[in-house]
């Protein structure tokens, strides 16, 4: 029964990680901590293209998730999936073996993927809940 009760909580705090919780502060109140939930949206399939120009192909290989807001902007990043995914493929595509050669790079990188899924939200749906992307896996084959 112990290893039950064990178990059970395990799972309970491993779906708060999941979750993702995060307390901020509520503006215009007296300071109160709110629990904001962070909703976390992985990208699948993983994004494998080719990269670098000329010469020797070279493979890179994403595995991405994005964090927004609210339900309504899980819904958004959900329906413009095929052109979010569109714009990402040529935005890899495009890079050099240079740029991703060092951490500044893919930071760089990171930051580019970030601003282009922002501004096709703020296009199609005038407003834009996204609040950040990550890199779950990048491989490269040079």
């Amino acid at each position: 029964m112990l290893a039950k009760q064990a178990t059970g909580w395990a799972m309970a705090l491993m779906l708060a990680l999941m979750a993702g919780t995060a307390i901020s502060q509520e503006e215009g109140g007296e300071g109160a901590a709110v629990l904001q939930k962070a909703i976390y949206i992985p990208l699948k399939p993983p994004f494998v293209v080719n990269y670098g120009g000329k010469g020797r192909l070279r493979y890179l290989k994403a595995e991405l998730s994005v964090r927004v807001s609210s339900a309504s902007g899980a819904n958004s990043i959900r329906h413009h999936m095929p052109y979010i995914r569109n714009d990402l493929i040529l935005l890899f595509s495009r890079q050099s073996e240079e740029n991703l050669d060092t951490q500044e790079g893919k930071e760089i990188l990171r930051q580019e993927a970030l601003a282009a899924i922002h501004n096709i939200l703020e296009t199609e749906d005038g407003e834009s809940e996204l609040v950040d992307l990550y890199f779950n896996q990048l491989v490269l084959q040079k």
